[in-house]
């Protein structure tokens, strides 16, 4: 109920249903915002499955979509046929929409946003773009003559790819941009198996491109942080103008003339590390007078009937201190008092 309310005071919902449209024969009375209010109430009630959130939400089933100003829940059939016919142009509205209403409504009054400074005093924005994979298990299905050609539900989101560590025979990648310094989501763009990085990518750049105009942002001074996904040399024309660190997939990525042109500049900054004198001792701190450290020590094999206690550390009310720290500043460190 917070989150509904939160976007209709925000006219979230007023925008759905004016922005977000998608034609379909056999539509029937429902819209858009239909599905979407069962994906929101979905998402963020933590149920494993869509079966078990329907489950619990039958008895609310009048009252939950009322919230969203609509009379009738969709069945669980009647949404899956719609997220099979969804074609990309609402999603892409829908995508559209929330990076809008995120850079219209600062998280401060005075739009601050966070950043690193360097030596210089420069001030730079990070953004993190990573692709992450979501592996698929499928069953052994029987082929004979007598049974139809085999069909997997699966085959229409996921398709073979590089698994990682991740258990399974099938693949989706999911590439997510966000502000590393406020934790902004600024999208999230999904393909079937190893993905498509570079279209992917692309449309990264572009909302961290309309991110950095709306805070008037210089691009020179935003730095990206890209997943090994994107280390290879391909990548680099469309990186053009940013600062990036990329975990590099091959070492190729060094013949590029780009990188070659910077190795071949002289160092920036030179630094040189002072060795020690001849005969210096290391660092330790001075010895405590009128304290001293102690433990208790076990006698005999596993016997702790017998013990031998050393001298503990004492505080200024008299009162025995342990402490984990053998150290003589321990106890000014640790701040122990009497009690």
């Amino acid at each position: 109920m917070l989150v509904v309310t939160h976007l209709k005071k925000q006219g979230v919902l007023t925008k759905l249903r004016e922005r977000v449209r998608f034609a379909r024969r056999r539509f029937g009375h429902y819209d858009v915002i239909d599905f979407l209010a069962v994906l929101f109430g979905y998402a963020i009630s933590g149920e494993r499955t869509l079966e078990e959130f329907y489950e619990s939400l039958q008895p609310f089933t009048a009252p939950f979509m009322a919230l969203f100003e609509r009379d009738r829940l969709p069945a669980r059939s009647t949404l899956s046929r719609f997220l099979a016919a969804l074609t990309e142009e609402p999603v892409e509205a829908l995508r559209t929409l929330f990076l809008d209403d995120l850079l219209a409504r600062p998280l401060t009054h005075d739009k601050q946003i966070g950043g690193l400074v360097d030596r210089a005093g420069n001030t730079w924005m990070v953004f993190d773009i990573d692709g992450t994979r979501e592996a698929a298990r499928q069953r052994a299905l029987p082929q004979t003559e007598d049974l139809p050609p085999a069909f997997r539900r699966l085959d229409e989101v996921c398709a073979p790819g590089y698994r990682g560590r991740k258990r399974g025979e099938v693949v989706r990648t999911r590439t997510t941009v966000a502000q590393a310094h406020s934790y902004q989501w600024l999208g999230s763009f999904g393909n079937r198996g190893n993905g498509l990085y570079r279209t992917e990518l692309r449309q990264s750049l572009a909302a961290i491109r309309r991110y950095l105009t709306a805070y008037q942002f210089p691009q020179e001074y935003t730095l990206l942080r890209l997943d090994g996904q994107y280390g290879n040399g391909a990548v680099l024309t469309d990186l053009a103008g940013f600062a990036f660190v990329i975990r590099g997939k091959d070492y190729s990525l060094l013949d590029h003339p780009l990188v070659q042109a910077r190795l071949h500049l002289p160092p920036d900054q030179l630094q040189q590390r002072t060795a020690k004198p001849d005969g210096s001792q290391p660092l330790r701190l001075p010895g405590d007078p009128g304290r001293t450290r102690g433990r208790v020590l076990p006698r005999g094999r596993g016997h702790t009937s017998r013990r031998e206690e050393e001298p503990h550390w004492g505080d200024t009310c008299g009162h025995r201190l342990r402490t984990v720290l053998h150290e003589s500043a321990a106890t000014r460190l640790h701040g122990l008092r009497c009690g």
